[in-house]
């Protein structure tokens, strides 16, 4: 059985759970005074561990007058704390050939470290220090503002990355959703230092913090640096609070668009890039299991129809696929591809009669076998490494509510039947549906 994760109640002394994973893995969850909760998974005979400190806020929760805020403090909390300058926070994983980084995404933010097991302690305090205890500096935050508008710049420069963002734009419309994570630069431009100040303070406390931990780790060793660091940091870790709740789906007709759109960004590029697509599945839905072997047969893989229809039997394209991701209160689900601005058309048609194909007739025995060997491999692979069971673990806690092991995530995948798959596939091609393209074309 999936191990539960519950949330503490007001007055609960905290809680401790304790289950068995694959490889004689044991995964361990405490809730600390304040409402911060710990999760470990030891990894027996691994010399390494990853830790990660995420923070269940992400650019969906950023008020008018802080939009940007959630990515600058992804960037600003490495430049130094009232304990440490940016150089020593570089210097402290630089010196025992560690790894630190963040990322940022529409519901979380994480910062993470991959170390040596026995310099465990030291990545602890410098990320919790790096939490609780960010200076914001005000020219500190100038110099990164520019920083930021040069990655922006950056990916603006990638036309596969702007027609993702403006598929999540006319699929998702004014929903908070629908904005971009690292914000706009005419955001970036305007937020000022006290508001991406406010929103840490409001955002960044013990209630919404979550610690995972896996690979060479001890559980009850882990717990008291945490709450030791913490209270370094100024932190009031007070008997007796709750840990925020996890996210609920919430009302998505406001802003969501009720139809499709035809959107085309002129660019002179040498490639088109062209996204079919609309929303998809919540991040919570048990269905999820069967939109990724959906996912698999149509566009997931070197087997997949788009990639043997489009750029095998045709040669219309390098690169061709299908995604899906999920949020608290929907999803999106589409199929991509780039091809010559004078073939865009042709692509166009095929990615759509493709997936009209499958939501219509079906998939075969053969392509439900193989989605299935493809989903099982893959997921056992990329388990392989800390990291990757470090963030399983903090997804578990702010999204899931439960903790799969890897068997039973396996049981759920091949219990997907083929009857399924096109039941969904027609569900999703019923939906409304967007296009958008980028190339040398006038702008619609």
């Amino acid at each position: 059985m999936p191990l539960d994760l519950p949330l503490a109640r007001p007055g609960d002394p905290g809680s401790e759970l304790t289950a068995g994973q694959d490889g004689d893995a044991i995964v361990r969850r405490s809730v600390l005074p304040g409402g911060v909760r710990v999760l470990t998974e030891h990894m027996p005979g691994l010399r390494s561990a990853t830790v990660g400190a995420w923070v269940g806020i992400g650019s969906r929760d950023e008020r008018d007058g802080h939009h940007g805020s959630t990515h600058f403090l992804e960037h600003l909390l490495f430049k130094g704390t009232a304990r440490r300058s940016a150089m020593d926070i570089a210097e402290a994983f630089d010196e025992v050939g560690g790894e630190a980084n963040a990322a940022t995404g529409k519901e979380h933010t994480c910062y993470y470290a991959r170390v040596l097991d026995t310099d465990l302690p030291m990545a602890v305090d410098v990320i919790a220090d790096m939490v609780t205890s960010a200076r914001l500096d005000t020219d500190e935050l100038e110099t990164e503002r520019g920083v930021i508008l040069e990655e922006l710049a950056m990916n603006d420069d990638d036309p596969s990355d702007v027609v993702h963002e403006r598929f999540a734009e006319a699929v998702l419309g004014t929903h908070p959703l629908g904005r971009p994570i690292g914000g706009t630069p005419d955001t970036i431009r305007a937020v000022p230092r006290d508001a991406v100040w406010e929103h840490y303070r409001e955002h960044y406390r013990p209630a919404t913090l979550v610690v995972t931990a896996a690979g060479g780790v001890d559980h009850d060793v882990l717990v008291k640096q945490v709450a030791h660091a913490l209270a370094e940091g100024g932190w009031n870790l007070t008997d007796g609070v709750a840990p925020n709740a996890r996210r609920e789906a919430r009302d998505v007709d406001g802003g969501i668009p009720t139809d499709g759109s035809q959107i085309t960004v002129s660019r002179t590029t040498e490639q088109a890039n062209v996204i079919v697509g609309g929303t998809g599945l919540t991040a919570t839905d048990p269905r999820r299991f069967t939109l990724s072997v959906l996912n698999a047969v149509l566009g997931g893989g070197m087997s997949s129809r788009l990639f043997q229809e489009i750029r095998e039997k045709r040669g219309l394209a390098y690169s061709t696929y299908s995604f899906a991701s999920g949020h608290a209160d929907t999803g999106v689900f589409g199929l991509y591809a780039g091809c010559a601005p004078g073939k865009v058309d042709e692509v166009t048609e095929l990615l759509v009669s493709e997936w009209e194909r499958l939501a219509d007739s079906g998939i075969t025995a053969a392509e439900l076998q193989r989605s299935i060997g493809q989903l099982s491999g893959g997921m056992v692979l990329g388990m392989e490494d800390t990291g990757s069971r470090m963030s399983r673990l903090g997804k578990s806690e702010l999204v899931h509510g439960e903790l799969l092991s890897v068997d039973e995530t396996l049981e759920r995948i091949r219990a997907v039947r083929a009857s399924d798959v096109q039941e969904l596939a027609a569900e999703l091609a019923a939906r409304p549906r967007s296009t958008v393209r980028i190339g040398p074309f006038a702008a619609a």
